[in-house]
């Protein structure tokens, strides 16, 4: 059953399984083992489309939803999302006072952070709820252990004058998809002593405290505190390839539909370089993706589809809308599908297989997929 319609001719899709994303999320749940559970729907819910995916996770259990931009956040506000929200990413000059009147919750990991939160406050006449980062270790966003102090001290103040409530205290891992690696203990160490100054300077104890990602959800029992942070793991991928997939289920399965099939001679050189060359007489199609809806160039002669009942390995550069596929002898027309990747139940490559053949991560792989690439939800049946 279809949630979005596109047209028949659309040249290509990504199809969304909604179902998918509610297992996963029952299975992270699971894991958190009674930890309150956030999902992750930051950059369009890492290409699969933030609305429909935040309210599957929501009736599958999820409580919560995290966004790392304010905008991303008051989209799905405007979706009819009511769950609590907490953005991340702020930059100055952020649309802050529509944060607060959206109750969408903000991070804040510097003293100049919290002041202009609490200039909106005012403003609005609204009190922010607001999570205090600590910089453990990732040197990315937060608070570092020297300035930690005077953040929560900064926070404390904002907090007296009513204009701020501390909703939470929260870090990142840097290397928790490396199991065994030592910074996963001093940061678990960094954290414990960030929240006993937090506890000391006089922090409510009901502020949750929240550090683990997928891979920590699924590895690190000892860092799911109150909450967990799911994000690539919701969308059925797995945070640590090499330990297996978890049990997760991949959501996405990306299509495309031949745009003309011929016969080449042998001989043949293919697309911009002539990377590749027929080596015989033979029938290629040409598939209307490119670089331009995120199929990476890097793909050139090695990444691999589904086409005529076989695997393909893209023939030749892959260009701005699209690539070709050397099919044999194997019979096929325009407008036959094509899989690019998916769950792997019909043989065709997974998310995995193509970021392993591009030496990169699945993240980048959905995250990729551009606007031009419709989105179709379905709930599997």
């Amino acid at each position: 059953m279809s949630f979005s319609t596109v047209h028949s001719a659309t040249p290509a899709e990504a199809r969304v399984d909604l179902s998918a994303i509610a297992h996963n999320v029952r299975l992270l749940a699971e894991s958190a083992a009674g930890a309150e559970m956030m999902a992750v729907v930051k950059a369009d819910a890492y290409g699969h489309g933030a609305a429909p995916v935040a309210k599957a996770c929501l009736e599958a259990g999820a409580s919560r939803l995290g966004t790392a931009l304010v905008r991303e956040a008051l989209a799905l506000r405007e979706a009819g999302i009511t769950a609590p929200i907490l953005s991340w990413l702020i930059t100055p000059g952020e649309p802050l006072d529509a944060a607060l009147l959206a109750d969408v919750e903000l991070s804040a990991g510097a003293t100049w952070v919290v002041d202009e939160i609490v200039e909106a406050a005012r403003r609005t006449g609204r009190t922010a709820r607001v999570h205090l980062k600590a910089d453990t270790g990732n040197s990315r966003g937060g608070a570092t252990p020297a300035d930690w102090s005077s953040l929560v001290e900064h926070a404390l103040a904002a907090r007296a004058s009513g204009a701020i409530e501390i909703a939470g205290l929260w870090s990142h891992f840097a290397c928790a998809d490396i199991p065994g690696h030592p910074s996963i203990e001093d940061q678990l160490a960094t954290f414990e002593e960030a929240l006993a100054v937090a506890d000391k300077a006089g922090v409510p104890s009901d502020a949750i405290r929240h550090f683990a990602n997928s891979a920590a959800t699924v590895t690190l029992p000892q860092a799911r505190y109150d909450m967990v942070r799911t994000g690539i793991a919701v969308y059925g991928l797995s945070p640590i390839p090499e330990l297996g997939d978890f049990g997760l289920r991949p959501a996405m399965t990306l299509t495309a539909r031949l745009a003309q099939v011929k016969r080449a001679a042998p001989g043949a050189g293919v697309s911009y370089g002539h990377l590749y060359v027929t080596e015989r007489e033979t029938t290629l199609g040409l598939v209307p993706l490119g670089y331009a809806d995120g199929i990476l160039r890097n793909g050139t002669n090695r990444a691999e589809v589904l086409a005529a009942g076989r695997r393909r390995r893209i023939a030749g550069r892959v260009c701005m809308d699209q690539f070709v596929i050397d099919l044999g002898d194997d019979p096929a027309e325009s407008g036959d599908e094509v899989i690019l990747f998916g769950p792997g139940d019909n043989g065709e490559p997974t998310c995995q297989e193509w970021a392993d053949s591009l030496g990169t991560i699945t993240h980048e792989i959905v995250t990729r997929i551009g606007s031009r690439v419709p989105r179709v939800h379905t709930d599997g049946r």
